[in-house]
């Protein structure tokens, strides 16, 4: 059983661990919160708690938690971001929702579970419909969201690389 959580100083080793897995890999770390640009845990769980407060966080951002996926052997799988509301960029790209799953733990329906459970805390937001983007290219992403409830709305260029913007309305 996957659940998400909040992250605590219990989980320090493993994120830091997750953080140079995608880096030795050459993966984007989505859905993190900034950990690829942490020098420390301590250093990113700082910036986190900022993120989770409007009085906190910095300008041109909106308000973001950053959850840990743990399985039921308490092994961090993945890692998502649900931020509470849309400004322009994040309108046009980013979306609501950022996630990653590990290398070695895709495509097992991690993804899948994770976003769910994020579409659930989002309603707990007020937020009625969410919007998450992905690559073209990601085509088991786009499954995760379509399997979701996603609703392609456009394809957008961003440089050479074309993202899907997907909307989930929430009916919960």
């Amino acid at each position: 059983m996957l659940r998400l959580i909040l992250p605590t100083s219990e989980y320090k080793n493993q994120i830091m661990e997750y953080r140079e897995e995608f880096l030795r890999n050459g993966d984007v770390l989505h859905g993190t919160g900034g950990l690829e640009k942490a020098e420390s845990f301590e250093a990113w769980y700082e910036k986190w708690k900022q993120m989770g407060d409007e009085k906190t966080v910095p300008e041109g951002l909106v308000p973001s938690t950053t959850f840990l996926a743990i399985d039921e052997d308490h092994q961090l799988v993945g890692m998502i971001d649900l931020r509470h509301r849309l400004n322009d960029v994040l309108l046009r790209h980013s979306g609501h929702i950022g996630y990653s799953v590990r290398k070695s733990r895709r495509r097992k329906g991690y993804a899948t579970e994770m976003l769910r459970l994020a579409l659930v805390e989002a309603g707990k937001l007020g937020i009625h419909k969410v919007l998450v983007t992905c690559d073209k290219e990601n085509t088991g992403s786009a499954r995760t969201i379509q399997k979701n409830g996603g609703i392609l709305e456009n394809e957008m260029a961003d440089g050479e690389k074309v993202f899907q913007r997907y909307w989930i309305p929430l009916t919960f």
